[in-house]
């Protein structure tokens, strides 16, 4: 399983580097927002420390919009993702980017048909979105398992990225269902790497 950082600090991203763990960056305009720093600079600086992916979100509702937003944004890193919606326009859009190589990332997937439709439209990853489908009463874990088993009945090639896990819990079943990629906020970065019995074992070293 690669790790996506969830996150538009390029000095979070620093840090997961230097432990050996960040395999791209998942870049929302909603957290580019938060944290007050211009979105495309974000993307920019972002692209420059992974080696990895950037998924970023072009930014508009219609189709002739999302299009040429993703061009531009296609330009700022080597190895650029486009977040779009699973929808019509999205999919018009994914058509697009695909004559132009652009790599394309299904994100909103709240359905496992929506799923099946991003895969039959060949984009490069699809984003089952875990934490919005807790909040309404669902299981969102339940989704990538169904998720998973469609993609392997029919070989599909587009890679499963669980996206708004907010827990090492969400972590651990991604990993065990066997999706391909998880984004994870800084703050589930930092549970994965503790557990209070190797903070025992080292406070018993130092004494």
């Amino acid at each position: 399983m690669r790790f996506f950082l969830d996150s538009a600090n390029p000095e979070e991203a620093r840090k997961v580097k230097d432990w050996g763990l960040l395999d791209g960056v998942w870049l929302s305009a909603a957290s580019a927002e938060a944290a007050g720093i211009d979105y495309r600079r974000a993307v920019r600086e972002l692209a420059a420390v992974t080696d990895g992916p950037v998924c970023v979100e072009p930014g508009s509702d219609d189709a002739k919009g999302m299009y040429k937003a993703a061009r531009e944004l296609a330009k700022l890193g080597k190895d650029i993702v486009i977040q779009l919606p699973i929808e019509a326009n999205g999919l018009r859009v994914a058509r697009l980017l695909a004559q132009d190589q652009v790599a394309v990332c299904a994100f909103g997937c709240y359905s496992a048909a929506q799923a099946l439709i991003a895969a039959k439209a060949n984009v490069a990853y699809v984003a089952p979105a875990v934490g919005s489908l807790d909040d309404v009463g669902s299981i969102g874990m339940d989704l990538v398992e169904q998720v998973i088993r469609i993609y392997d009945n029919y070989g599909f090639q587009t890679q499963i990225l669980v996206a708004q896990l907010r827990n090492p819990v969400h972590v651990l079943d991604a990993a065990l269902m066997g999706a391909d990629v998880a984004t994870v906020p800084p703050s589930v970065f930092e549970q994965l790497v503790r557990h209070p019995l190797t903070d025992e074992l080292l406070a018993g070293r130092k004494k």
